[in-house]
């Protein structure tokens, strides 16, 4: 089992930095938690509003990370 600190691909991008780095493992985690609210929405373990909400959160989560993390790039 992976741990969720690693990353489920190598990020190999011209221009690395920790910044980017850091950034990929917020949208591989991104990635991760709406693949699991989709999955509990549509077996109705969570409504659909609830579902929509969840998202929301984490998206505006996503862009905060973005305007903190890639301000310089």
């Amino acid at each position: 089992m992976q741990s969720p600190l690693e990353g489920h691909s190598g990020y190999r991008g011209a221009n690395w930095s920790p910044e980017r780095l850091a950034f990929h493992q917020n949208l591989e985690t991104f990635a991760d938690r709406i693949g699991l609210i989709v999955g509990l929405q549509a077996n109705g373990k969570i409504g659909q509003d609830q579902a929509f909400e969840d998202i929301r959160k984490l998206w505006s989560q996503l862009k905060a990370s973005s305007k903190e993390l890639l301000r310089d790039t």
